[in-house]
C-alpha cells in the first residue's frame, strides 16, 4: 500500500499533465508573499473565465513537465510558483493575471506556453493588452465591410446628383412655362 504523500504527489502530477493536454494556454506565476485571501480572489477571478490555478511542489511540477518538448519550462519552476491552465481563451487569462499584478506586486507572471510555444513575461503582457476575441472579430468584419459601404455611398452619390440635376431641369421648365 502506497503512502498518502506518494498518492498525493502522483495525483498532482496527473493533474498537471491533464491540464497541459486540455488547456490552450499554460502560465507559470510566482506568488511569494501573497496572502491566502488574495490567492483565493485570484482563483475566483480565473474560474469565471474557465481557467484554473494550481499550486504544487516544485519537484512534483518538474516530474510532470519532464516529458514536454519545451525544456525551458524547467527554468521557470523555481521558488513558490503556481500553474494557471486556460481551457478556453488564453488572452482573457493573461488579462486577468496582469490586471491582478497591477494591484498585487507580489504576484509575477514568469512565462508559459501558448499554442505549444514558450512565451516570456513580456510577450504575455503584450498578449494581455490585445482586445478580446469578440472585438477583434468585430474589427475584422468592419474592415471587410467598409469598402462595400464606401462603394454604396459612391453609387448613391451619383444617383443623388442625377436626381438633383433632374430636379433643376424640372424647375427650369416650370419657370419657363410661367413666363
Amino acid at each position: 500500500m502506497k503512502k498518502l504523500s506518494t498518492v498525493f504527489k502522483e495525483a498532482s502530477e496527473n493533474r498537471i499533465k491533464k491540464g497541459l493536454k486540455e488547456s490552450q494556454g499554460f502560465f507559470v506565476i510566482k506568488y511569494s508573499k501573497l496572502s491566502v485571501p488574495d490567492l483565493n480572489a485570484l482563483r475566483k477571478s480565473l474560474r469565471r473565465i474557465d481557467s484554473e490555478l494550481l499550486v504544487v511542489r516544485n519537484n512534483t511540477a518538474r516530474r510532470a513537465l519532464r516529458g514536454l518538448e519545451n525544456e525551458a519550462l524547467f527554468n521557470l519552476v523555481q521558488g513558490p510558483c503556481g500553474f494557471v491552465f486556460s481551457k478556453k481563451e488564453p488572452v482573457e487569462t493573461s488579462k486577468v493575471l496582469f490586471n491582478f499584478t497591477k494591484d498585487h506586486e507580489n504576484l509575477k507572471v514568469e512565462g508559459g506556453l501558448f499554442n505549444d510555444k514558450l512565451i516570456s513575461s513580456k510577450d504575455m503582457e503584450t498578449l494581455a493588452k490585445l482586445p478580446s476575441r469578440e472585438v477583434l472579430l468585430t474589427q475584422t468584419v468592419m474592415a471587410m465591410k467598409s469598402p462595400i459601404i464606401g462603394f454604396v455611398f459612391v453609387l448613391k452619390g451619383n444617383l443623388r446628383k442625377l436626381v438633383f440635376c433632374l430636379e433643376q431641369i424640372k424647375n427650369k421648365k416650370i419657370a419657363l412655362r410661367k413666363q
